[in-house]
């Protein structure tokens, strides 16, 4: 198999972030824990620069603070921000999918569509299995793929990171959780058959319902309940 070509600073940058995102969704790296350039170059094997830059990268995310005399630390999220990321991802998303479906569809938005749908098909063989990990990953990729349809990069890159915030708060609740397979949200093919249709009220019907099942969730942890889990 012929090279790729040399790993650049730049890339390995990138692969130390992704790792880094990859540990905080798994639930290894937890809210609050904290770390040095250095843990993190040493247990990478690289050097410091990278790891600096991927870092600082990610707290540019909002994955992580950035502490300059103690290093970095994996970010807090409190139920208002994840309330706050529910609404706005709910307003955007409703904006979005009205776009979209006005548009119409080309025969090139049909074949992204296609692929669109193996990536909830692949959810949906993740949620059945009860593996977070795989569903997460396909899950991102799912409403990556779908919110850059609306082709704008800062809408599409801005609903990304809203959902990978949202998933860093709700992770922490789901592990270990005995009854995960059946809080898995499974609406992803719903969402892409209306969408491919044409139908915005389904679309939107299936993303609202969704959302308010979240932000009842958030609602019952402010008050102190202990609720369930919420469905992701």
């Amino acid at each position: 198999m012929p090279a790729s070509g040399p790993v650049t600073r730049n890339t390995l940058r990138q692969q130390i972030a992704d790792a880094l995102r990859d540990e905080v969704l798994a639930g290894r790296l937890r809210p609050g824990q904290g770390f040095t350039v250095k843990q993190i170059a040493d247990q990478y094997g690289v050097s410091a620069t990278p790891v600096r830059e991927a870092l600082v990268d990610l707290a540019a995310q909002s994955l992580l603070d950035c502490d300059h005399h103690r290093g970095f630390r994996v970010r807090e999220i409190s139920v208002a921000d994840f309330r706050g990321m529910v609404e706005a991802r709910s307003l955007i998303t409703d904006g979005l999918f009205r776009k979209l479906v006005a548009g119409g569809w080309s025969g090139a938005c049909a074949d992204v569509l296609m692929a669109i749908r193996r990536r909830a098909e692949e959810a949906a063989r993740a949620a059945r299995a009860g593996d977070l990990d795989i569903f997460i990953g396909y899950d991102l990729r799912f409403w990556r793929e779908l919110g850059a349809l609306n082709d704008n990069p800062h809408i599409s890159g801005f609903l990304h990171q809203l959902r990978l915030r949202c998933w860093v708060f709700s992770v922490p609740y789901l592990r270990g959780d005995p009854s995960l397979r059946a809080r898995m949200w499974n609406g992803h093919s719903e969402v892409v058959d209306a969408v491919t249709r044409g139908d915005a009220e389904a679309v939107r019907a299936v993303i609202a319902a969704y959302h308010a099942q979240m932000l009842a969730w958030a609602e019952r942890l402010e008050s102190g309940e202990r609720p369930e889990r919420p469905q992701q």
